[in-house]
């Protein structure tokens, strides 16, 4: 089976769907042999935080470690890394496919959180605004002063505000050069 690429990486801020799209992926991918990993849940569990714990919350060190570890991965090839910056981390991967999610509608972002974590509304604002403003600047410490989320790091941006789960992944499988023979086969 040959794809166009070897890799995909799916970044964006939070609720924008990275999580979901990962695991919309594993029944398409995972019959040729691709594997699936979340930067998320590697620091979640460095962490023993239960959410997505901020930046901040580790030193520089792991963080270059984390980062080690996601290139590495990609060298291996046949990975889907979810993480805010495995798409810039990878940026000059000409095997990595790398999609940028995006909600450009923020009551939904924060709907997501509210009732993803069990939060009210106040205090999915107030998560949200300080996960990215604390992320980003401690980001830009260790790495210098970029935009993340530039699209001109990324083969796709995916607003999925107007992009439903299921039009998401059509769109990456699209970009990937999945076509429908590859689809798995159901044998119920």
């Amino acid at each position: 089976m040959k794809f166009k690429f070897e890799n995909i990486t799916i970044s964006g801020g939070v609720a924008v769907g990275k999580n979901t799209l990962l695991n919309n992926l594993k029944p398409y991918l995972s019959p040729y042999g691709w594997h699936f990993t979340s930067g998320g849940q590697i620091l979640r569990d460095f962490t023993k935080e239960y959410v997505q714990p901020l930046a901040n919350l580790t030193d520089e060190e792991f963080h270059l470690k984390l980062d080690k570890r996601t290139m590495d991965l990609l060298n291996k090839g046949y990975y889907v890394i979810e993480a805010w910056l495995s798409g810039f981390m990878a940026r000059h991967l000409k095997n990595t496919l790398r999609v940028l999610l995006i909600c450009s509608n923020e009551a939904l972002k924060v709907d997501r959180v509210a009732n993803r974590d069990k939060l009210t509304i106040v205090q999915a604002k107030k998560l949200i605004k300080e996960r990215e403003e604390i992320n980003f600047k401690e980001w830009k410490r260790i790495y210098g002063n970029y935009n993340f989320f530039n699209p001109k790091y990324y083969h796709l941006v995916i607003d999925t505000y107007s992009s439903g789960p299921l039009e998401t992944v059509g769109k990456v499988l699209d970009a990937l050069g999945y076509h429908s023979h590859h689809l798995p086969i159901n044998n119920k």
